[in-house]
């Protein structure tokens, strides 16, 4: 007789309240989905990940989600950054994580790498030879760290002689410094500069100059030329 008491309560809570195990489900897979996804996850992706369930139900989730990350105690929270979502750690555990990778952040970008990500950043589209002119050093091997680090990318050739690269910033620089866009960048003037953002540009692009990184290319491989900006040997030292 208990055992029936039992069963007819269990069954009861079910028959009560089907739709907060659903809403439990759903919470239980944007959990599991930020948590195995190394990039953010546009709300596109989640929906399409969990077709079987309304755009409605995944936008109540990631809000109750996020509210349940900002209770005490939670060691990450959900940020919005570069179109999508991510989990990432809370502030005030900064001190401690930084301790415990203190060995195994070996890779930093230098001053030099910093300052021409930071040129690029705000003055993109941009050449080699115009960001050498704002630092007075030629930028080679700080531009090829980034590139393999993927913050910044070719975008295209100016039309110029030479055809140099221009380069920009990549989704990855957005994820990296938490930037919903690049909108979000603080205003460069607070740094006692005139760089400014890609509208109002050091070195204005006319219409018409910027060709294709692909179309380049395509014309360098029927020319047969050599590459617009050869990579010095790396000497061990910074530029």
């Amino acid at each position: 007789m208990i055992e029936e008491d039992d069963r007819f309560a269990a069954s009861g809570s079910d028959e009560a309240d089907p739709a907060a195990d659903d809403g439990l489900e759903v919470l239980a897979m944007l959990e599991a989905m930020f948590f195995v996804s190394p990039d953010p996850l546009a709300i596109a992706d989640i929906e399409e990940a969990l077709s079987e369930t309304s755009a409605e139900a995944i936008r109540s989730g990631l809000d109750a989600f996020a509210k349940r990350l900002e209770a005490p105690g939670r060691g990450l929270r959900l940020e919005a950054v570069a179109g999508g979502y991510r989990l990432i750690t809370q502030p005030r555990l900064a001190a401690s994580l930084k301790a415990l990778f203190r060995f195994r952040n070996r890779k930093r970008l230098t001053p030099a790498s910093l300052d021409v990500l930071a040129i690029v950043a705000y003055a993109q589209p941009i050449t080699a030879p115009e960001i050498h002119e704002i630092r007075g050093t030629d930028p080679a091997y700080s531009l090829r760290v980034l590139v393999e680090r993927k913050l910044i990318r070719v975008i295209g050739r100016k039309r110029v002689v030479g055809r140099p690269s221009l380069y920009g910033t990549t989704k990855e620089f957005l994820i990296h410094f938490g930037l919903e866009s690049l909108e979000d960048l603080p205003p460069v003037e607070a740094y006692g500069t005139r760089v400014v953002p890609a509208q109002q540009r050091l070195f204005p692009v006319a219409e018409g100059e910027v060709m294709p990184a692909a179309d380049a290319e395509a014309l360098d491989a029927d020319r047969g030329d050599e590459p617009d900006e050869a990579t010095p040997p790396h000497t061990g030292q910074e530029d």
